[in-house]
């Protein structure tokens, strides 16, 4: 897995507007001119996070496919993989961070908005079953705009089987490490989002579970500019941290170092 970013290319910012080369924003996707978080993909995820040539994925369980027949789906899950590059919004397998082995899985917001179907929650299982089996900790990036309505009732009961799973996942004493990034919506946050020893979040990220337009609407209130920013979760106690992306790595490093004793692998 290269470290190195595609040369000769322009993005505008989203934020601010200003052209950024692409050796701008690397390492780790930052404008130079305003710190908007660009929302990055597994792929990017795992180039910033974990040591370099450490990464073996896990086989997928299964493929995405329209089994509800609902129209349009296959084609969206063909422009999903032609767009992102990925065959699925989640990537789980094994890797080392400063040298800590762990199990790691990676939602990906580039395909089909990193929404939670059947495949997205069998390979969470295999990730959660592959930490216990493997006595090692398990680091979740999550990002998720909820469930994922082409598969109907079948990815709203992911959020059931994934959190009753979560259970032998708690008492296998395994440290787990939860990190909600821009964004984590729906269903996401509504089940496995916080069920983990330390939750942190990136800052920025906007975390929550209804759109602001639709609780402000719902409940005729003006909500505040940082409603459901990870900032404004730290402080009503909803999250443990919250991280600058630049400093992420270093934080997983700490807290595997924490619960390691100190031992690498």
């Amino acid at each position: 897995m290269s470290h190195m970013p595609e040369k000769n290319s322009w993005q505008a910012c989203r934020h601010c507007g200003e052209h950024v080369h692409e050796l701008q924003w690397y390492p780790n996707y930052l404008c130079p001119f305003c710190g908007y978080l660009q929302r990055l993909t597994s792929v990017q995820r795992l180039k910033i996070t974990i040591d370099p040539d450490s990464w073996q994925a896990f086989e997928n369980v299964e493929v995405s496919t329209n089994f509800l027949d609902f129209p349009g789906y296959s084609e969206k899950l063909k422009k999903a993989r032609a767009t992102s590059g990925t065959e699925e919004a989640i990537k789980a397998g094994t890797a080392k961070i400063g040298g800590f082995s762990t199990v790691l899985a990676v939602m990906d917001s580039h395909f089909m908005l990193g929404t939670l179907n059947t495949t997205v929650g069998a390979v969470i299982k295999q990730a959660m079953a592959e930490a216990v089996t493997r006595h090692l900790p398990l680091i979740f990036f999550i990002t998720s705009g909820g469930a994922r309505m082409q598969e109907g009732i079948f990815s709203l009961l992911q959020m059931n089987t994934i959190l009753n799973q979560w259970t032998k996942l708690a008492d296998s004493k395994n440290l787990v490490v939860n990190i909600l990034t821009d964004p984590t919506m729906g269903g996401a946050s509504a089940s496995f989002g916080f069920e983990a020893d330390y939750v942190l979040a990136e800052d920025h990220a906007q975390i929550g579970f209804a759109g602001k337009g639709v609780i402000a609407q719902t409940t005729h209130e003006q909500l505040s500019d940082t409603f459901q920013t990870a900032e404004d979760l730290l402080v009503h106690g909803l999250v443990d941290q919250v991280v600058q992306r630049e400093n992420m790595r270093n934080q997983l490093i700490n807290l595997l170092r924490l619960h390691s004793g100190g031992n690498h692998e």
